[in-house]
Order: C-alpha cells, then sequence, then structure tokens
C-alpha cells in the first residue's frame, strides 16, 4: 500500500463516527480542480508513509477511533487494498472507501467479502462528459457500473459531485441526479480553488453563489430523497 498522507482524526469525514483518514497515492483521474495534487501529480508526490507507522498509529487508537476512511488519489488503484482491508478490520475498525468508481471489478470484491460499512463515491460529470471533466479517457460503462454496485448494495453510502460553473451546468448536475433516481443522499460539494492540481483553473473558475446552489438542490430533489450542500 502506498499512503500519501494520514489525518489521525476527523469529526466529519465518516458521518456520525469518529475516524482517521489515510491517503492512498495515485489516481487515474486528472480533474483540474482536485485538491489533494501531491497525491495524483507524480512531479509532487512527497516520500510515502511507511505502512508500519500507519499501523502503530492505528493500533494506538483502538479504543479512541471508530473507523478509518481509505480515500486518495483513487484507493482501489492500490492491488493490495483488500488485505489491507481485511487488516483493519481486524482490528475492529469500521471503513469508509471514497472512490472515483472507476474500477467496478475491485468494488464489487470489497462488497462481497464484507470489508467496506461506507462508500462516497465521487460522480465527475453526467456520463457524456466525463471524459471532458476528469480530462482523461473514460470507460463510462465502468462508471454506471460502479453506481448499480452501490445503490443495490446494503452498504451505507453518498454520491457526491464537485461544482463550478465553469465545470457543470445546473443542467449537468440534474442530469447526474436523474442517474441517481431513489437515492437516500446526493451531495453538492463546493468548488474551492486554493490548492489544485491545475492553476489554469484559477483564470476560469466561477463558483456558484449559494442561492443558486440552494435552487440547484431544490430541483435535485424531485429525483433523490435528500440533497445537501456543502
Amino acid at each position: 500500500m502506498i499512503i500519501g498522507g494520514l489525518q489521525r482524526f476527523s469529526l466529519i469525514d465518516y458521518p456520525g463516527k469518529i475516524s482517521a483518514i489515510v491517503f492512498t497515492r495515485g489516481c487515474n483521474f486528472r480533474c483540474p480542480y482536485c485538491h489533494n495534487p501531491e497525491l495524483v501529480d507524480p512531479q509532487r508526490y512527497a516520500e510515502p508513509w511507511q505502512e508500519e507507522e500507519f499501523w502503530a498509529f492505528l493500533q494506538s487508537r483502538t479504543q479512541k477511533l471508530d473507523a478509518v476512511v481509505v480515500t486518495g488519489g483513487e484507493p482501489t488503484l492500490q492491488e493490495d487494498l483488500q488485505p489491507f482491508l481485511e487488516k483493519i478490520r481486524k482490528m475492529g475498525f469500521l471503513i469508509k472507501l471514497d472512490t472515483n468508481g472507476s474500477n467496478p471489478d475491485v468494488l464489487k470484491d470489497l462488497l462481497s467479502a464484507n470489508l467496506v460499512d461506507y462508500i462516497a463515491m465521487d460522480i465527475k460529470a453526467p456520463l457524456e462528459k466525463y471524459s471532458e471533466v476528469a480530462k482523461v479517457p473514460i470507460d463510462k460503462t465502468d462508471i454506471e457500473k460502479s453506481i448499480e454496485l452501490i445503490k443495490q448494495s446494503t452498504v451505507d453510502h453518498e454520491f457526491r459531485t464537485t461544482i463550478a460553473k465553469n465545470v457543470l451546468s445546473k443542467e449537468d448536475v440534474v442530469n447526474i441526479a436523474k442517474m441517481l433516481q431513489g437515492e437516500k443522499l446526493y451531495i453538492l460539494q463546493r468548488c474551492v480553488p486554493t490548492k489544485i492540481l491545475d492553476p489554469l483553473f484559477l483564470a476560469q473558475f466561477e463558483p456558484y453563489t449559494h442561492e443558486e446552489l440552494e435552487q440547484i438542490a431544490n430541483l435535485i430533489e424531485n429525483y433523490v430523497l435528500q440533497c445537501l450542500v456543502r
């Protein structure tokens, strides 16, 4: 497991739980607004954590933390993700997985092995705009498969989308919500371009106002049970 970083404490990343966050290094998308460029761009990689350090930290928190959030980068690119999660599970922690949904076969195996308690999938765009937003060729079928796997699972989950006017229109966001018809929770994340993958994105950046986000959320609630704005 290539560990790019560790946040020792969080009250917000796993709903209702006290968690630590482990950041895996490497991603197959190149979203220009990505706020973890040091986990995506090989030229910005820092020295990885030693796994022994992570396990020693986790052992010291067995009575203090409820869960471990595994995020990235894109965790499903890690060849040893399953044994890594198995070890976390044996230590008694709940596991939340953040994913871009590009590896449905890995996701299926993790769900079958009961190694995930909560999944957050980032949906970048309507299917027809996926490659445009992610800046790499995307197999849209993989995205559809991952969405369906998560929707059909019994695992708690959320779908979420980072939005800005220069990335997605209101119609785009509503079209994503239509793919999630009947889902319990869809989260709109404000794009906050401070530390990002592509600095040129800043020249084009145009945020939605709070009022516009609320209008979009109201439209989306025609398709999902709850839409939250973060």
